[in-house]
């Protein structure tokens, strides 16, 4: 779609000109203090709290459009980077590709995408988890396997307007000015990120037609959420190498819920009706892996 994009470029790799605040950065001086705010994707099973003493910050509690957010991209990750036990965990199976247990691992030599937890649901016996889909608009997308999918929002974002979904999810979430701050901080209140972990199925049964928008709170689906304060994910982070996009708040669902290819493939015929260029998330991304305790906030609540 031709057009403009007021969004291009806005992601801020400084807080202040040429400091270079925004780069990922060392979770611990020498000493061994650490030295960042607190990370996701953490341990979500209920009744978990991490380690991190975050002081007076609490997540967003209510829906995310209750506190002026709008979704701004979605894109998802290869297996699970948050745990919920039972649901998605070291337990958890899929396709042989990808069968062997939970170890930090990469997927293999050619597809260096690091593979996270998966889900409880995976049955090689069953046609609806074996059964191959033609994607048509997804690249590299697998019946049987988990993804965890993140749809980031922001009150900066350029919503309601034909700029609202970027990619990068970054030029979305801080499109507009004046809104976010690191002092006064605001950005757990002002920036969110909703997170769903699907097991795909070939099976229609499971079709949803408009996932672009968000997690599906329908039914079973998205009403045991937990909710807490962390950082942007990914495989440049991990437990010595820490984001610096952080405290913004996560509402993760902690079932595993089952959704057809179809759906995912609607999905990405979506994001490429965008005007901004989405092909960069059309594809899964790779798992951080796990946030240890001590850098995981103490702040996570419950809603069901």
């Amino acid at each position: 779609m031709a057009g403009s994009n007021p969004c291009a470029g806005a992601r801020p790799y400084d807080a202040s000109p040429g400091d270079g605040y925004f780069h990922n950065t060392n979770c611990t001086l020498q000493s061994g203090v650490i030295d960042v705010l607190e990370q996701a994707a953490t341990d979500v099973t209920a009744g978990y709290q991490g380690g991190f003493d975050v002081g007076s910050r609490t997540p967003i509690t209510t829906s995310y459009w209750e506190a002026g957010l709008c979704p701004v991209n979605v894109h998802w990750h290869l297996g699970a980077e948050h745990r919920s036990a039972g649901e998605f965990d070291e337990a958890g199976t899929g396709p042989a590709a990808h069968a062997t247990s939970h170890s930090g691992r990469r997927t293999s030599a050619d597809t260096p995408v690091r593979l996270g937890f998966q889900c409880h649901k995976y049955d090689s016996h069953n046609p609806i988890y074996t059964t191959p889909y033609s994607w048509e608009h997804c690249v590299g997308m697998e019946v049987g396997q988990t993804y965890e999918v993140h749809w980031p929002h922001s009150a900066a974002g350029a919503c309601g307007t034909p700029n609202q979904y970027q990619t990068p999810f970054y030029d979305g979430v801080f499109c507009t000015g004046g809104i976010i701050s690191l002092s006064p901080l605001n950005t757990f209140e002002k920036i969110g990120v909703q997170s769903q972990v699907y097991t795909i199925v070939n099976d229609e049964s499971y079709y949803y037609p408009d996932l672009i928008r968000g997690m599906i709170v329908d039914g079973l689906y998205g009403h045991d959420v937990a909710k807490y304060t962390g950082s942007t994910t990914g495989t440049t982070r991990n437990n010595e190498v820490c984001s610096r996009y952080t405290p913004i708040t996560w509402q993760v669902d902690r079932k595993c819920q089952l959704i057809s290819a179809s759906s995912f493939d609607k999905m990405c015929a979506d994001m490429k009706a965008q005007r901004d260029d989405m092909s960069g998330d059309l594809y899964a991304h790779g798992s951080r892996e796990l946030v240890a305790n001590h850098l995981a906030a103490n702040n996570q609540v419950r809603r069901e």
